[in-house]
């Protein structure tokens, strides 16, 4: 029944509310408001996800606006788009000058054990762009025949779900991402009506999968916090299995401060093509974009050696490579190499911020 089903939708989102009400969790007034605020994102894209852009024969890209999820790029433009993996589909679009396109297939099980395994990758490195700039990228479980001449394949598996397409910028002020469209090959002329028993499981569904993904990214942040003010390698395959870039190397931290203490944070940097410090709260979500926390290799100073010294702190002490806390006093971070061969873990410590000479930065 339809009244029965919205009534178990909105009980199960009151039930996502004690991640937020756990007694791990902050309780800082700041902190429960963006909790709260998290919710609410994730029920906007579950909602849209599940209901309106649920149907693999008719899938569509949509961009993540301000749905920040598992410490979000600020760099990247995200899409993404429903399938399944027993389909095949054409992505047509215009590769751009952004610095990095990757574009994953994934089977998402973030309502039901938290995971979204990749099934399927293919990134710049292995990517055919054609003179005029456009690409063509089949999807799907097989791989075409020489005679089909497809020249970008992305492999679909039984459970794959969904596209997730990541365009990765250096410079914003220069760059420009790719436009890209997605459809079914030889699918139906058109969508199958709404039926009642398709809402009752997506709104299940949706639900479920605002859940669990709020509870696995706080089980993260928990699991750091047992670390404090460090960037660490906490297992790569646990990054994966959510849905991270297998070209990414991950090193996750929780970072604690006092007023009038500073976060500093020295590393080597390797030899790649892009990599990215950021500052989040303690839901995982990237902190206000149009504050300082974040920097790239484009953006960020490196010594005279080439190594890169990071502040972060509650106000900018004037050495370079400043992160801003933006009014809290702990969260989570993120440092990320992408395409390197090897991958520095950095030192990190905490000192009075009025002790942070230049020497520092």
């Amino acid at each position: 029944m339809p009244d029965q089903t919205w009534s178990e939708f909105c009980r199960a989102l009151e039930r996502a509310g004690q991640v937020i009400l756990s007694e791990t969790a902050p309780d800082t007034p700041l902190d429960r408001a963006e909790g709260f605020r998290y919710l609410t994102r994730l029920t906007r894209e579950m909602l849209y996800s599940c209901v309106d852009n649920a149907d693999p024969d008719f899938p569509r890209f949509h961009e993540l606006d301000l749905v920040k999820i598992g410490a979000d790029n600020p760099d990247n433009v995200y899409l993404s788009a429903n399938v399944r993996g027993d389909r095949t589909y054409r992505i047509t679009g215009t590769r751009g000058t952004i610095a990095y396109f990757s574009i994953g297939s994934k089977a998402n099980r973030y309502a039901k054990d938290g995971t979204m395994a990749s099934t399927g990758e293919l990134s710049d490195a292995d990517l055919v762009v054609e003179p005029d700039g456009r690409v063509e990228i089949v999807a799907s479980a097989e791989k075409p025949g020489s005679g089909d001449r497809v020249r970008n394949w992305l492999p679909l598996a039984p459970d794959s779900t969904g596209l997730v397409v990541r365009q990765t910028y250096l410079d914003r002020s220069t760059e420009t991402p790719g436009t890209w469209h997605v459809e079914q090959v030889d699918g139906p002329a058109e969508p199958a009506p709404l039926t009642p028993e398709f809402l009752t499981k997506a709104l299940r569904r949706a639900a479920l999968s605002v859940h669990g993904t709020a509870a696995t990214f706080a089980r993260w942040t928990e699991t750091f916090a047992t670390r404090p003010n460090e960037l660490a390698d906490f297992g790569q395959e646990v990054f994966q299995r959510a849905g991270g870039d297998p070209e990414i190397f991950y090193l996750h931290g929780y970072w604690s401060l006092r007023p009038g203490e500073a976060w500093v944070i020295e590393t080597d940097v390797p030899d790649c093509p892009y990599w990215n410090f950021q500052l989040n709260n303690w839901w995982m979500e990237s902190l206000d974009h149009h504050r300082e926390i974040t920097l790239n290799k484009h953006t960020a100073t490196l010594d005279a050696n080439g190594r890169l010294t990071i502040v972060v702190a509650e106000r900018d002490p004037g050495v370079g490579n400043w992160i801003d806390t933006c009014e809290h006093g702990s969260g989570t971070a993120l440092l990320r190499w992408l395409g390197a061969a090897h991958h520095p873990t950095p030192t990190c410590r905490v000192v009075p911020l009025d002790s942070v000479t230049a020497r520092e930065g």
